[in-house]
């Protein structure tokens, strides 16, 4: 059985994996999993030839409280999540804090060829999925030769 002491005992292996942990943040070497930059809300990228597809995972939020922006090709979704843990003036004392709480803003450069009057987005089961349609002039078409 694998157990875990809230408690770390040896000290320098704690400052170790603390070490660690800082140098992961600031990794920023390209993977066949993209950047490793753990910044949050965790994002999909993706396109098909009729529009750009962005998938932002925020569980937790309330809808109301994102902003989304789509200025000069430039998509920013920003918010705050609320933390969860106890009040400061609280007698309590906390062991491990790994859940993302406070502000957050994600910037996503996009293609010259996306229509921002067509963006739709929508947040579902903690998922923020932002739609923009690319003008129609820059779909793919097929031309009938006579």
């Amino acid at each position: 059985m694998f157990y875990r002491s809230l408690f770390p005992r040896d000290v320098l292996a704690e400052l170790d994996r603390l070490q660690r942990g800082m140098q992961q943040q600031g990794d920023v070497s390209p993977s066949i999993r993209g950047t490793g930059r753990g910044g949050y809300p965790a994002m999909n990228v993706g396109s098909t030839a009729q529009s750009v597809e962005i998938h932002a995972f925020a569980p937790g939020l309330d809808p109301a409280s994102l902003d989304v922006q789509l200025d000069k090709g430039v998509l920013t979704i920003a918010g705050e999540r609320p933390g969860v843990l106890p009040p400061k003036e609280a007698p309590a004392t906390v062991h491990i804090d790994e859940r993302f709480s406070g502000r957050f803003r994600r910037v996503v450069t996009l293609p010259d060829d996306v229509d921002p009057n067509a963006v739709s987005a929508r947040y579902t089961d903690g998922v923020l999925h932002v739609s923009v349609q690319r003008r129609a002039a820059a779909q793919p078409r097929r031309i009938n030769v006579v």
